[in-house]
């Protein structure tokens, strides 16, 4: 057993016998929690360097770790982990004297940095050619609307 988690209101503990467990209502679930308030497939828990994990996945009600909301955070032992309204105690061994591996700090990346959408400050603000804006003369008007002639005879001047 890797670790266990306690229902703090009392009642049998739910042993983790896997390094990675998913947590939902789903009866395919590695640990179902038969509450209408938890979603089908609410969290995973993930044993990752000696430490237990946990990651919200996409759930209504959320995951809390001593009662701040997070997607993604470390548990340690003694830990009050809360899967939408249900609490637990998560209790483990730690097997060595290890510290705890640093945790991301979600605000060091930008969400466009993130998202492998951030170019290098050389290039930011510069159009390639091909996408840079063409200006039109009077002669290449298409004449669609009268909205293009007052720009284009704006810009003219």
């Amino acid at each position: 057993m890797l670790g266990e988690l306690i229902p703090c209101g009392g009642g049998d503990s739910i042993p983790l016998l896997k390094p990675r467990l998913m947590v939902g209502r789903r009866t395919s679930c590695d640990i179902v929690l038969a509450f209408p308030n938890v979603s089908s497939n609410h969290c995973e828990l993930e044993l990752k360097e000696d430490y237990w994990h946990i990651r919200d996945l996409g759930s209504s009600n959320g995951v809390r770790v001593n009662g701040e909301r997070c997607q993604s955070k470390m548990i340690m032992p003694g830990d009050e982990v809360q899967i939408a309204r249900q609490r637990y105690i998560l209790h483990y061994k730690l097997k060595g004297n290890a510290a705890p591996p640093e945790e991301e700090n979600p605000f060091s990346m930008g969400l466009l940095e993130k998202a492998g959408l951030q170019k290098d400050q050389a290039t930011m603000g510069r159009l390639p050619p091909s996408s840079r804006p063409k200006s039109r003369s009077k002669d290449a008007r298409r004449g669609s609307s009268e909205d293009d002639f007052i720009m284009d005879w704006l810009n003219d001047e």
